[in-house]
């Protein structure tokens, strides 16, 4: 088996040859198809989350040990089932892999709510994920049904589209009815557009320092795509949301988009943080009472919400740009993330030559 591997923290990614795992008990195997590649992994590549105040959570910290293969949105076919997987998947056929896998055993993951299990085993994060040709399942349950879209098209849905999912879901459907605010137009900001169409709801104002990533935002139907930084910002928000922002749903998570939800928010208003860029602000807390605010954080979301999104692929849903890549190309595929040159999503295909 093959694998694009982390070696070192910040380091270039190693091709590592090993024996390809064999499945027992309830694990299955899968030859990879497509693997997307996300901000999370990034962030796995940096060695840790910024807290704000010099603070880090550290991967290690959290019990990942290098060699290390990353890669959580996967799509691949069944090549081989432990004996008590058997009759619960087909082989030879193509599934979306749940990553957020939890213990199993705790009460929070007997509620379906394994993505928030407090001792986590997530794919690609704490153990061995998808820049390879081959990955290990440990439960067919966590294989959904996709519908007959391209393997590039449905890998992104694992992560980016479940993240922008369950994000819109926690607005509820009062919050939907009047345009929201999305910060940041990358993956996550053009899935989240693409899935507020398909649901029917009322569109949204994209706030990006790119214009490039602003262009495809209105390609992708948004309201309208401001740049933040621009002193007419808040006019233009005003003039495109009759009413004032009620929803803003940050795929940043900065101290910067921090201040720009907490200077657009409307009296009543919920303001969803999902994005993991990091820092630190303070909050007067009168203001929060005074205002009537709400302030979520959003992680990933849960195995049922997988389905249930897949179920709203296949009533359809417009296709966010995707770019795709050879397995050899993970490290500077993470490269090209960083530094913001990818517009939309970027999908690792093994056995595409460069």
């Amino acid at each position: 088996m093959k694998s694009l591997a982390l070696t070192q923290y910040r380091g270039p990614l190693e091709c590592i040859e090993t024996t390809t795992p064999v499945p027992r008990g309830s694990e299955v195997l899968l030859k990879v198809d497509a693997c997307g590649v996300c901000h999370t992994d990034l962030h796995i590549w940096e060695g840790g989350y910024d807290l704000g105040g010099g603070k880090m959570m550290k991967m290690s910290d959290r019990g990942q040990e290098l060699p290390h293969t990353m890669g959580h949105e996967v799509v691949g076919e069944v090549v081989a089932v432990g004996e008590e997987a058997m009759g619960f998947v087909e082989t030879g056929r193509n599934y979306l892999v749940y990553p957020w896998f939890g213990c199993g055993e705790c009460q929070v993951c007997k509620n379906s709510d394994e993505h928030l299990c407090p001792t986590p085993r997530y794919l690609g994060v704490l153990r061995p994920g998808g820049y390879a040709d081959h990955v290990l399942v440990p439960h067919p349950r966590y294989l959904i049904d996709i519908p007959t879209i391209s393997p590039e098209q449905a890998a992104p849905y694992a992560c980016s589209g479940l993240t922008a999912y369950s994000a819109l879901k926690k607005l509820g459907p009062q919050g939907l009815r009047k345009p929201i605010l999305i910060v940041g137009a990358g993956g996550l900001g053009l899935m989240c557009l693409s899935l507020l169409k398909a649901m029917g709801r009322s569109g949204a104002i994209v706030a990006d320092i790119d214009p490039q990533k602003r262009h495809a935002a209105l390609a992708a139907g948004a309201i309208a795509a401001l740049d933040p930084t621009k002193d007419d910002f808040a006019r233009l928000v005003a003039e495109s949301a009759d009413g004032g922002i009620h929803a803003i749903i940050d795929f940043v998570g900065s101290p910067a988009s921090w201040d720009l939800a907490m200077t657009t928010l409307a009296k009543g208003g919920t303001y969803v943080i999902v994005g993991l860029y990091g820092g630190e602000r303070t909050l007067p807390l009168a203001t929060m009472p005074l205002r009537a605010i709400t302030i979520s954080g959003s992680f990933v979301g849960s195995r049922r919400d997988l389905i249930e999104l897949m179920a709203l692929v296949r009533t359809g849903v417009d296709q966010m740009p995707i770019v795709t890549r050879p397995l050899e190309s993970a490290h500077e595929t993470l490269t090209d993330l960083r530094e913001g040159r990818i517009v939309g999503r970027a999908v690792l295909v093994p056995g595409r030559s460069s």
